[in-house]
């Protein structure tokens, strides 16, 4: 059974200086509408978790095939949105497994998605998966297998997940360069971003 992709699309954007970084726009669409437009095209079902009124977020879902919770206690941190999505999952899908794919890793591709998926069900789909760059450190997206959703419908605080995994095996699955660890969370992230996005487009083929 494919994995539930779950998009927590909850957080304050804290660090943007008032922007908000799912709604940055990318080649004419909002960073969110691009990942939740990623993740639909990988077959899996999709699961996008945004604050109660966050109209602005919501909208840019219209038109895409996923399924939208609201988080009422999203000011507690990552750990509420897991939480949250882990808890509607165990009531609807108890027995898929649940793939936590962060909304601001821009490079993650629809391959990407599906290579974690292969991996984590030749392996049984038992055991946890996630991927990592190239240098080992592990980053997004990653798969929790149905067994530990009632631990992650306990999580509390900014906690993606860490005390959910504790004691567990994670296999880890390495995608090329930083795709897997790549974040835009700061002004500084998204022109840096920009600008080797720019210099990768002006390379000859």
């Amino acid at each position: 059974m494919t994995p539930l992709i779950v998009i927590p699309a909850a957080g304050a954007s804290s660090r943007m200086n008032g922007r908000d970084k799912l709604m940055e726009d990318i080649d004419g669409a909002p960073l969110l509408k691009r990942q939740v437009a990623t993740a639909v095209a990988s077959g899996a079902p999709v699961m996008v978790a945004t604050r109660v009124k966050d109209r602005e977020r919501q909208a840019a879902l219209d038109g895409l095939k996923a399924t939208l919770i609201t988080v009422r206690d999203a000011d507690d941190g990552l750990g509420a949105t897991l939480r949250t999505a882990a808890r509607f999952a165990a009531r609807h899908t108890p027995d898929r497994a649940m793939m936590v794919l962060l909304p601001d890793v821009p490079d993650i591709t629809v391959f990407d998605i599906k290579s974690i998926i292969a991996r984590f069900q030749a392996e049984g789909g038992n055991t946890p998966a996630r991927a990592s760059n190239d240098r080992g450190q592990p980053g997004t997206p990653l798969i929790v297998p149905a067994r530990l959703l009632p631990r992650f419908a306990e999580l509390t605080g900014d906690d993606g997940g860490k005390a959910a995994l504790q004691g567990e095996e994670v296999i880890l699955v390495p995608l090329s360069n930083n795709r897997a660890t790549r974040d835009l969370d700061t002004p500084e992230d998204w022109a840096r971003w920009r600008a080797e996005q720019g210099q990768a487009q002006g390379q000859p083929e």
